[in-house]
Order: C-alpha cells, then structure tokens, then sequence
C-alpha cells in the first residue's frame, strides 16, 4: 500500500513539473506505460491469493484513477498556458492611435480633363465618348486619309493582330487602338443632325515615347458643324477657351496655316504667356481647321449647307503648360511625391 501511495505521488510531482505537452506524454509512459511502475503493479496482481488480489486490485485502481485525472489536469493546464502566450504575443494594443487611410486626390489629367468639360459645356458644347479600339474607316477613312497615308504604319499604329471588324462598306477592317479621339467626331455627327457642337475627350495610343510623348496619351477633339460657321468662330470659341483654362487674357493666340487630311483650310495655333517663365514664348499647343467637305459627306452631311471647325489638343500638353511640368512621363510613374502636389 505504501508503495502504491509513493508511485502516486512521484506521478504528481513529475507532472506538475513537466513545462510541454512532449514533456508530459515522456512523464506519463514512466507510469502508465507498457513497463510503467503502476502497470507493474498491475501485472504482480496474479500472484496474489484470491482475497487479497481484490483488495490490492482496488487499491491500484484508485491509484490509477487519481494519476489519470492529475494527467488530463496537468495536459489542460499547459494547453491553456500556451493559448495564453499566443494571445499576449498577438495582442493588439487598442490604445495605439489608427493607422488611418490615406487620403486620395484627383490626377492632375483627371483635373485638366475635367476643367475643359466644364468649359466646353458651359458654352453649349455636348460631351461625347466612344470606342478606344477602333476601325480602320472611323480611325482613318472617314477622315480623308487614304490607305496610302503614312499615319497607318505599323510604326505609328497599334495594329491588334488577328482580329477584324464590319466596316461601312460591309468589309472586313483590321482593330486598333485609336490614334486621336477623331473618330469620335464621325460617330457623333453620324448619330445627330446639324446644328452639331461636341467635344470628346479620352484616351488615345500611338507607338511613341519620350519626355514629351507617351504610348498613351490623352487628347480632346471639338467640332462645330452649322450652314454658317466660319473660321472666325474657331478663332473665337478657341481662344475663349484658352484664357478661361489658363485663367488669364494676358495671352496671344495665333494660327498659322498648317495640313491635316481632315481639315481644310488647316492651322496650328500657338499661344504666348505675357508673364511666367514661358513668358514671350510661341507654344504649339492645338492643330485645327474648316472641316473638310469630303469627311462632311462621312458624316452623313451636305458640305454645301454644313460647314465648320474641328480642332485637336492633347491634355497632358494643357496639363504640362498650366502646371509648370517638364516631362510627360512624371504623370503616369505613380509616384505619390509628385501626385500629391495636386490634392
């Protein structure tokens, strides 16, 4: 009996101090194992007489059952002990301030986007928007550049292999990715009837890149068509729009004669800052012109009642002119340093 009573009490002592559930499973094998002492003690019982095997079978059973329930205790403890250690090292210290989300702002060609909308429509310009992947008629055809032009190389176009389209005429067009917003003239007046005054903003591509050109770039077309709009009208309107954008009439707008396939007769207009350090400068900053009557007729009109103006600017030459930017690439590198100037 007393052997039974220290086998039980060594089992309680080496258990308490097992630190790990491993340590614990080792400890228990010295007792409760195959060769463990109690399972010995066990094992001696067929040696005994009837009567006291039943007395010592019960006194070992009891033992058993006090060292079982001091190793599930034992086993429950270092489990909620570890729990416990996971909770503190994984803790979050609610008394630390937020993280907090950072705040966003509008791209600087989002906002000069934007700001000619504005413009435009307050002066009774609709806004139109259309395909970035185009046909070959809307992108060149319907605007008076034959298959011959130099504006469909491979290596001014992004050309989108294997895959065509029903043009016009009902023939199969080879897709692109616009080269100006140009088409979208076409579309727009094929679709509504004279008077016609729209604008059309978005994206265009072209296989060019430097610190003045991207692959993609955005541009804005505008188009008046009426029975008597003249060039007057453009110089006007564009000019109006040049000193609302730059916010100043210290500014001088000139057009010189230029070519576009589309356009007829064509100008290019500079403008020059009075003051700033573009100051005294002649800045291309638009190609413009009398529609010409052959991409009237594409657009479904008659030249000899419908006449007017398009013109074609790229935003990122706005944006660069009233903010101050050299290089056109600083707009799409996603750098948060420049972009936050904007906010």
């Amino acid at each position: 009996m007393s052997d039974v009573e220290s086998i039980v009490k060594e089992a309680l002592e080496q258990f308490s101090r097992a630190g790990a559930p491993a340590e614990l499973e080792q400890v228990k094998a010295r007792f409760l194992g195959r060769s463990g002492a109690l399972t010995e003690a066990l094992k001696g019982l067929s040696r005994l007489g009837t009567g006291e095997r039943r007395a010592a079978g019960a006194l070992l059973n009891a033992a058993k059952e006090r060292i079982e329930s001091a190793l599930e205790a034992r086993r429950r403890a270092l489990a909620e002990s570890a729990t416990e250690a996971r909770l503190r090292e994984e803790a979050l210290d609610v008394t630390l301030p937020g993280r907090g989300r950072g705040r966003g702002g509008i791209h600087p060609i989002s906002r000069t986007w934007e700001r000619i909308e504005e413009i435009f429509a307050s002066v009774g310009f609709d806004i139109a928007d259309g395909p970035e992947i185009e046909t070959d008629w809307y992108n060149f055809t319907a605007l008076n550049q034959p298959e011959n032009h130099p504006a469909r190389s491979m290596h001014d176009t992004f050309y989108i292999e294997g895959m065509h389209a029903l043009g016009a005429d009902g023939r199969s067009e080879p897709l692109l990715l616009r080269t100006h917003t140009s088409p979208m003239q076409v579309r727009y007046a094929r679709m509504h009837e004279a008077p016609i005054r729209v604008i059309a903003p978005g994206r265009t591509y072209r296989v060019d890149s430097d610190a003045t050109h991207s692959p993609m770039f955005h541009q804005v077309e505008g188009l008046w068509i009426d029975e008597d709009i003249s060039f007057a009208d453009l110089k006007g309107a564009y000019t109006d729009f040049l000193r609302r954008f730059f916010e100043t009439d210290a500014l001088q707008v000139r057009f010189r004669p230029s070519f576009f396939p589309f356009t007829e007769p064509s100008a290019e207009i500079d403008m020059m800052f009075a003051s700033g350090p573009k100051r005294g400068q002649w800045l291309e900053i638009s190609g413009a012109g009398q529609v010409h009557p052959d991409v009237v007729r594409n657009f479904g009109l008659d030249p000899e009642r419908s006449m007017g103006f398009a013109f074609g600017t790229g935003l990122e030459r706005l944006a660069m002119l009233r903010y101050g930017i050299t290089d056109l690439r600083l707009f799409f590198d996603g750098d948060l340093r420049f972009l936050s100037q904007f906010d």
